[in-house]
């Protein structure tokens, strides 16, 4: 039966309030279930670290062509839920006389948490709020937000440089603001991990965030001189294992500094994928949960 904008923003602030009272517990499972049976099944082909590193299966023609009802530009009807675009908003933010596109899915004010994807070069808002693309992975990262009360933020990044940084600071301060209190994850992709490295320098940007995830990205040998290392925020890494644009080695190198030093962080290898691999493959569900758990 077709719902009004009333009976969705009732459910949403039932869902905040809920979803908020199962952070404050820090619960391992704080996200319920969305599409695992699509998403979660992943063939891990090797572990270690205790569980804080793996190897998992990937196939072209399985995870590609065998998802895609038009390879790499529509996945099959089955991977989404359109229901969530009522949530669904282009927004022209000004943070402190910055102007930043974003697009928002989910409430303004008052969300559980937040979580913040950054596209890559020559990527946009649109990136990141492609329901189709990617193997609906994106689709999956809305429902699970904005459907359990949470808000999502699909930025425009013009440069990947400190006026990048200095934008993104300005929606963490934003969206700290419109949400008090609540966590804040911070997700880079492939060139835009260098916004997420530079967040972490930014003192008063770590002091309201989580956690982050970097995919695809290029490493940082000074992190551990940053506020994000010294405050020991949970930090999860993905890689495709063939990426020709950024080494899965130089990731992996940095994720075994951090794990010897006993620092909270994940690393997960896709054996054979490439540099778009892990947005399409990420379990989104499980990073989340092992986020606001930490």
């Amino acid at each position: 039966m077709p719902m009004s904008t009333s009976h969705c923003t009732i459910i949403t602030a039932i869902a905040a309030f809920f979803l908020s009272a199962a952070v404050t517990t820090t619960s391992a499972e704080t996200l319920p279930p969305y599409k695992d049976d699509l998403f979660s099944t992943q063939k891990v082909l090797q572990t270690g670290d205790d569980g804080a590193s793996e190897v998992i299966d990937y196939d072209e023609m399985r995870d590609i062509n065998g998802r895609d009802q038009i390879p790499q530009k529509r996945v099959q009807q089955k991977y989404v839920s359109l229901g969530i675009k009522k949530l669904q908003a282009d927004e022209t933010l000004s943070l402190d006389g910055v102007k930043l596109d974003v697009t928002r899915v989910g409430p303004a004010e008052n969300a559980a948490f937040t979580v913040i994807f950054i596209h890559g070069r020559d990527g946009d808002r649109r990136l990141g709020a492609n329901d189709y693309s990617f193997g609906g992975n994106f689709n999956r990262l809305k429902n699970l937000t904005a459907g359990n009360g949470g808000v999502y933020y699909s930025p425009t990044v013009k440069t990947f440089d400190a006026t990048g940084v200095t934008a993104i600071a300005g929606l963490i301060r934003y969206a700290n603001a419109q949400s008090p209190g609540r966590p804040v994850i911070l997700s880079c992709a492939s060139m835009g991990s260098q916004i997420c490295w530079g967040i972490t320098r930014d003192a008063e940007s770590v002091k309201r965030l989580k956690g982050m995830l970097i995919m695809s990205g290029v490493s940082d040998p000074d992190f551990a001189k940053s506020p994000f290392y010294k405050a020991k925020l949970p930090l999860w890494f993905a890689h495709g294992s063939r990426d020709p644009v950024y080494a899965a080695t130089d990731q992996q190198a940095l994720y075994e500094k951090l794990h010897k030093a006993k620092y909270p962080t994940h690393f997960t290898l896709f054996q054979n994928g490439n540099h778009g691999t892990p947005i399409r493959m990420i379990d989104w569900r499980r990073v989340l949960n092992w986020v606001l758990a930490s």
